[in-house]
């Protein structure tokens, strides 16, 4: 056997390990493709901003048949992609295999079923940060522009399918959002209406995060959680809330650390690299203490 042939052999024999770590249903269909999944979210874009996205040479009369076809092949995109997530994590009999594909087709329909509530939901984003940004010269600009929106856009579409329960594929979009804007947020937070996120680099948004109406926050923010509790075999609880609730008209800026179940209370604003652990009571002012300039002379104050 050849060198190349023993690394060879090693490689399929990990690989083959891995892949008995994850539940499978009799299909072994193949993984959630990441590029496809990048893909069915692009289209998802173009057809949540038409003109902004995808094919910008649209008109009133060319508008109806260009979203249709587009939903056509996205919904056949969305079921593939859904039946691979829960063939994955299925642990159904062998001979209920074909519920997979009922259970990806009426879940890939009932999410595109809430494509105009997250555009609607979008669209007060974009209005939020055209108003939120006195750079921002108008809310096409955002769209087009925006990290936060594109953060944004990617996780309304991801939390729309988490909410259906479809593993794996919710995760993988938002990822997609965080390699290319540096902002993270899980698929499982809960954001409501008129969300602005400006600069956006290093925001960590953790999964069990509620977020109110007409909320801002900055580069840097992290809502997060403090050390996780264990069970009897030493390994993190799985499924409790741990990260903060933020009510409405909050104002988070750069560098601010807010972890644990904490409420932020509404119309609170949170300053620059603070770090909060408890409760924050409503229309609270939260910052550093203020710097002191003295001046010492002939060794006074020393």
């Amino acid at each position: 056997m050849s060198e190349l042939e023993r690394v060879l052999d090693e490689l399929v024999a990990a690989r083959i390990g891995v892949r008995r770590h994850a539940r499978q249903c009799a299909c072994s269909l193949a993984l959630p493709s990441k590029q496809a999944i990048e893909a069915l979210v692009e289209d998802l874009r173009a057809v949540l901003f038409p003109g902004y996205h995808g094919r910008s040479e649209l008109n009133d009369d060319s508008l109806r048949f260009h979203i249709g076809a587009a939903l056509d092949l996205l919904a056949r995109a969305v079921q593939e992609q859904v039946k691979r997530g829960l063939c994955f994590a299925c642990d159904r009999e062998p001979d209920s295999c074909a519920q997979c594909d009922r259970d990806a087709e009426e879940i890939a329909l009932r999410f595109l079923a809430r494509l105009p509530e997250i555009q609607q939901a979008l669209a007060l984003d974009v209005q939020a940060a055209y108003e939120g940004d006195p750079a921002a010269r108008s809310p096409d600009e955002a769209i087009f522009a925006y990290p936060g929106i594109r953060a944004v856009t990617n996780y309304r579409l991801a939390h729309a399918l988490y909410a259906l329960d479809v593993p794996l594929v919710p995760r993988i979009i938002t990822e997609h959002a965080h390699a290319s804007t540096g902002i993270d947020i899980h698929p499982g937070a809960r954001i409501g209406k008129s969300f602005f996120i400006d600069h956006g680099t290093g925001v960590v948004i953790g999964e069990t995060a509620e977020i109110g109406d007409r909320v801002r926050i900055y580069q840097g923010v992290t809502l997060g959680a403090k050390s996780f509790p264990l069970d009897g075999h030493g390994r993190p609880i799985k499924g409790i809330a741990r990260h903060p609730i933020v009510e409405d008209d909050v104002i988070i800026y750069s560098g601010a650390t807010i972890l644990g179940r904490v409420r932020i209370g509404a119309g609170s604003i949170i300053g620059g690299n603070v770090w909060i652990t408890r409760d924050v009571p409503p229309r609270s002012r939260i910052s550093q203490p203020c710097s002191q300039r003295e001046r010492f002379t002939d060794g006074g104050g020393i």
